[in-house]
């Protein structure tokens, strides 16, 4: 089972107001020391391959993802990490607004781990923030890395 200490969460989101209130929700969830901010999917790839300034960061063991990134779109960014057989096994649930049935097939079909709608309001980020921690830092083995 996980560790919510050894946990690292990367947050890829563009939008500062669902950012904050995602960041706040694992707060709240007691799980917001696991949580990382990108801004886009250029940047998260760099955090995730430990590029650059990120040469010392630990590995990233789950990934909250938006689709509508600038630069690299969430999709994009998505198909090219299961693509690379070093960050494969990492979990990818994508949460974002769109909720169009091309969007969550190609999703799936990319390898995302889940396909969550982004919530309405504080109360409904912290029912995400409980369910990842309820589900991804007590209840699943997560791959060694």
């Amino acid at each position: 089972m996980g560790d919510a200490g050894s946990l690292r969460i990367l947050l890829v989101e563009d939008n500062e107001v669902d950012a904050r209130l995602t960041l706040r929700a694992f707060d709240e969830a007691g799980i917001g020391g696991c949580l990382e901010h990108v801004l886009d999917g250029e940047q998260a790839l760099q955090r995730i391959r430990r590029d650059g300034a990120y040469a010392d960061e630990s590995a990233i063991d789950l990934i909250l993802l938006d689709l509508n990134l600038p630069r690299v779109s969430g999709m994009e960014m998505l198909r090219e990490l299961k693509g690379d057989d070093s960050h494969r096994v990492i979990p990818v649930i994508v949460l974002t607004s769109s909720m169009a049935d091309e969007d969550v097939a190609e999703a799936y079909r990319a390898h995302a781990a889940a396909y969550v709608a982004k919530p309405v309001g504080s109360e409904g980020f912290v029912a995400v923030a409980e369910s990842v921690r309820d589900f991804w830092v007590t209840t699943v083995t997560r791959a060694p890395r």
